[in-house]
């Protein structure tokens, strides 16, 4: 009976959603909110899309200016788009740290 846990041995693994680039998602940073579940995102292409938070996640997740996301543009209207995931503060540090964030959206700056 005598067990050991290898919890000391193990490195921890922090593992956060990316983008699918198959399905179009691309970061982007929040930068006002309209109001009616509606916010104004720099996308990391360049573009500002006014995009919409789905009822799925409306009660569930609170977004604030500043807040990284994950933008699925829409494929009728490029200038417009769905939020499908937000980071959390330490998630986005973590981006930040490890470059998987690309320049024009990385005001993070935890180097």
């Amino acid at each position: 009976m005598n067990q050991k846990n290898n919890y000391n041995n193990e490195e921890n693994i922090t593992r956060v959603i990316t983008p699918n680039k198959r399905k179009g998602e691309i970061y982007g940073i929040v930068e006002k909110l309209s109001g009616a579940s509606r916010l104004t995102v720099m996308c990391e292409d360049g573009l500002t899309r006014n995009c919409r938070i789905p009822g799925k996640m409306k009660k569930r997740m609170w977004i604030r200016e500043g807040d990284l996301v994950i933008v699925k543009p829409w494929d009728f209207q490029n200038e417009k788009g769905d939020i499908v995931y937000r980071y959390t503060r330490t998630q986005a540090s973590y981006l930040s740290r490890n470059k998987m964030l690309p320049e024009i959206i990385d005001v993070f700056n935890e180097r």
